[in-house]
């Protein structure tokens, strides 16, 4: 895991992005936001798990799928199961010492 601040986020409402094997951070003070930190390293496992290019292929088609069902950006987001794991765990930092394989699958 390797990472950086990237001004390509400053116009932007990302506060982090994982691509594996960078996250990419918008602001240098988030390097300290432990939270964030892990919620992006629950997605570096998961796109680890599904061999990186897997990963990108379920996280776009789900998100697609997700729009075409509500309507709403924001919440086809939340709704994708990458998402929904690593927003349910992302204040336990001990979280991925615990965590199974593929353990996104319960939150499809």
């Amino acid at each position: 895991m390797i990472i950086v601040c990237q001004r390509l986020l400053k116009n932007t409402k990302i506060s982090g992005i994982t691509l594996f094997p960078f996250i990419l951070l918008r602001e240098k003070k988030y390097r300290q936001n432990k939270t964030l930190i892990n919620h992006e390293k629950i997605h570096i496992r998961q796109q680890i798990e599904l061999l990186i290019i897997p990963f990108y292929i379920w996280y776009l088609s789900e998100y697609y799928l997700k729009y075409l069902r509500y309507r709403n950006p924001q919440l086809a987001y939340r709704n994708i199961c990458f998402e929904r794991e690593a927003y349910a765990n992302e204040q336990d930092l001990n979280y991925l010492k615990k965590r199974k394989f593929w353990s996104f699958i319960s939150y499809i």
